[in-house]
């Protein structure tokens, strides 16, 4: 199991093109679906607990998931698993960056990379809109923070920290609601 942590987490670190969130449908598919190590509100949970604190959405994932699946071990080599293509990849690059910066199927590469991460990214979020509780504070939500992001009214961390702010205290309403009925 240990090494299995360590291959998935070591495959889906291949694809950091793109950061933590071009990750998401890969840790899904592998944590969610086919080892079933989590569930989807689980999954749920820990991208919104990756994203609101310090860190990699991918390495706090991977972390996480390794620890629930087999402890301190688990999360340890999860986490490697992770991180270790990005280090010998930028390593590479590092290595011959110079002889290679201005090569024109390089550039070509790389934009064409762009593209395949722009869609990861956004195949992440309507997989995780579907699985979401939908009601009208939500829909709310999602207008105001895409609103608040795209026009850059905010930066991120604050939009996020609103979401889960207005998230107790609707929750903390809706029990005192329903205990009151």
């Amino acid at each position: 199991m240990l090494f299995t942590l360590f291959w998935t987490f070591f495959k889906i670190g291949l694809f950091t093109f793109g950061g933590g969130y071009a990750m998401i449908p890969f840790i899904h598919q592998y944590a969610v679906e086919k080892y079933k190590w989590i569930t989807d509100d689980e999954f749920l949970d820990i991208i919104a607990i990756a994203e609101s604190t310090p860190g990699p959405i991918a390495i706090n994932s991977a972390t996480y998931i390794g620890y629930k699946v087999k402890g301190v071990g688990g999360s340890a080599l999860a986490t490697l698993g992770v991180v270790l293509p990005s280090i010998v990849i930028i390593t590479l690059i590092a290595a011959f960056f110079m002889q290679f910066k201005d090569n024109v199927y390089v550039e070509y590469t790389f934009k064409g990379i762009r593209i395949g991460v722009a869609i990861l990214v956004l195949n992440a979020a309507i997989r995780m809109y579907k699985k979401l509780d939908k009601n009208l504070l939500s829909f709310f939500l999602i207008l105001v923070g895409f609103g608040l992001i795209l026009f850059e009214i905010l930066p991120v961390i604050y939009v996020i920290l609103i979401g889960g702010i207005t998230g107790i205290i609707y929750q903390l309403v809706k029990v005192r609601g329903e205990d009151n009925v």
